[in-house]
């Protein structure tokens, strides 16, 4: 009998940050589905094309829980988002309330509300930008340390209500949650972080906001069931997936712009016509992270020829998904002009991404004021030579040298 070949462990290699590992493009050829290992070394299916994702994020059949979650696959050792949450019972009850708590503050009406005060952060960000580039006019500037970090942490920190002199608190909590192998230290990470937002919230019951954390803790004061680790974890959460995913982007949108010159300069002409379509371009293109995400079959389910199990953990790969031939032409490609551009990059379906109109808004924000101002920005490197963070749950780089 032949040895059968060893299931593939996550993540994939890959050339450079802006290219994905080959290895997603014949998996996609073999089949919508195969048989890998994550990184906590556990088994796994992997989703790779764009039809089956799409299907499996929209069937209800699907969720974050598990039946016995001491028995089910981790997908990592991070502290964050590495195996499965709640209970089958109760799983719908809770999404249902974290969804009403939170949708009324992430509204596209809302983040237009919000917009005048995203647009003066970063244009304080870019005045650090010029001043850097002043103190050292010959040093190329860090873009991620600038502008791609900072600006989505201001902007989660001032929606949640976080005290401005904390906020740098937030990047050592982050990396060590991030952590694919984080494990123990990514754990003591997240406590610490929990403990701080139990104290910020015994703060806000005393002296209430205008901010989520507040309206959070009225919705707490009314369900005996949401304890406070309930809102601890959510409020962490909140934390965590509203600046790393936005800050990667920017970094990979700067990158993939400023890879052509008559692509920049096309650009930079009119930022504000061409940056929303640009935008939604950068999030089906990058791709920070070799993961996907995660759900757990609730019952025994057919796709082909293959059974996923009930219990069996699956992982969407939505950055194989959106280069996937079949829905894109070209679809390693960078074409903002391409329509339609239904990418996945914010997941379809009932978890579909509650904070992606305030992504959208602060991506259009930093992209229009970065290239107005800086029309003749280019990069100081080759942008694949630039490291990706594959030891990360969220990838991206942590520098984008840029000269002007």
């Amino acid at each position: 009998m032949a040895a059968t070949a060893p299931a593939p462990q996550l993540p994939f290699a890959r050339p450079n940050a802006l290219d994905l590992a080959p290895l997603f493009a014949r998996l996609r050829q073999q089949g919508p589905l195969a048989r890998v290992t994550t990184p906590a070394g556990d088994p796994a299916w992997l989703v790779t094309t764009y039809d089956e994702a799409r299907a499996i994020l929209g069937d209800p059949r699907f969720g974050k829980s598990h039946p016995a979650p001491e028995t089910a696959s981790r997908i990592s050792s991070a502290a964050i988002q590495s195996g499965p949450i709640s209970t089958f019972e109760d799983e719908a009850r809770e999404h249902a309330r974290m969804r009403r708590m939170l949708v009324p503050a992430f509204t596209a009406p809302r983040m237009r509300c919000l917009s005048a005060r995203i647009e003066h952060l970063a244009g304080r960000c870019l005045d650090g930008m010029e001043e850097a580039r002043r103190s050292r006019p010959d040093a190329p500037v860090n873009l991620h340390e600038h502008l791609s970090f900072p600006l989505p942490v201001q902007v989660i920190c001032e929606l949640l209500g976080v005290p401005s002199g904390d906020r740098d608190l937030l990047r050592g909590w982050s990396e060590r949650i991030g952590a694919l192998h984080g494990g123990a230290d990514g754990q003591g990470a997240m406590a610490e972080f929990q403990a701080y937002v139990a104290t910020l919230a015994k703060e806000k019951r005393l002296s209430p906001g205008e901010d989520v954390i507040t309206d959070i803790l009225k919705v707490q004061a009314e369900d005996a069931t949401f304890t406070e680790d309930d809102m601890t974890r959510l409020a962490a959460g909140l934390l965590f997936a509203g600046h790393e995913t936005t800050s990667t982007r920017i970094d990979f949108g700067v990158m993939f712009l400023l890879s052509d010159p008559a692509r920049r300069d096309h650009f930079a002409a009119d930022p504000a016509a061409q940056v929303q379509a640009t935008v939604e371009e950068i999030l089906r293109m990058a791709a920070p992270g070799g993961l996907g995400l995660m759900r757990y079959a609730r019952e025994d389910v057919t796709i082909g020829k293959d059974v996923i199990a009930r219990g069996d953990a699956v992982l969407v790969a939505i950055n194989s998904a959106n280069r996937d031939a079949k829905r894109f032409e070209a679809p390693d490609t960078f074409n903002p002009s391409r329509t339609p551009n239904a990418h996945l990059a914010f997941g379809h379906g009932g978890h579909y991404c509650i904070g992606n109109a305030l992504a959208r808004t602060e991506m259009r924000i930093a992209f229009t004021a970065l290239f107005r101002r800086m029309p003749r920005l280019h990069l100081a490197v080759d942008p694949h030579t630039l490291p990706d963070h594959t030891e990360r749950l969220a990838g991206g780089v942590s520098t984008v040298p840029v000269l002007w």
